[in-house]
């Protein structure tokens, strides 16, 4: 079982680490401006719609898988896994219009916002579902947030 300051630590830094990802860079491991929500304001509907690949998915579609993939997590962080989960149907997405990038990058903040509050709301951080979900958030997003940003060489020569 962790120590008080090894749990305080470790929800700092995971604090941390998830602003950077989501929110705004701090310096830890990604350049200025190049946070998820930072590089989704760069992107319009038109770009998020056009996949970079003959079998890659869009931006749109990586955005909603992102979204998905944190209701489903917060159920494990929760002690309530889902039972209907469908990864491919979180692929599904692929053209959005203004209305629609605009209501599904809102989505993903709202969603955000609320497994941050989850988090914070965390008293005891020694399970698995907490730890590893949280952890497993971060490092899931962060890998998309990649893909996000290297598709955007291919739609931004």
């Amino acid at each position: 079982m962790p120590t008080d300051r090894v749990r305080e630590r470790f929800i700092s830094t995971i604090t941390a680490v998830l602003d950077e990802t989501f929110e705004q860079v701090q310096g830890i491991f990604l350049d200025k401006g190049t946070s998820l929500f930072e590089t989704l304001g760069t992107i319009t509907a038109a770009q998020a719609s056009r996949p970079v690949g003959g079998r890659c998915a869009s931006i749109a579609a990586q955005i909603d898988h992102v979204r998905y993939y944190l209701e489903v997590l917060q159920g494990y962080i929760k002690g309530q896994p889902p039972t209907n989960v469908d990864w491919q149907a979180s692929w599904a997405l692929e053209a959005v219009s203004e209305d629609e990038w605009a209501a599904l990058k809102r989505r993903l903040a709202e969603t955000y916002r609320d497994m941050r509050a989850q988090l914070a709301a965390i008293e005891r951080w020694d399970g698995e579902e907490e730890i590893g979900g949280a952890v497993a958030i971060a490092v899931h997003t962060a890998y998309h947030l990649g893909e996000i940003r290297q598709a955007l060489c291919v739609i931004h020569p």
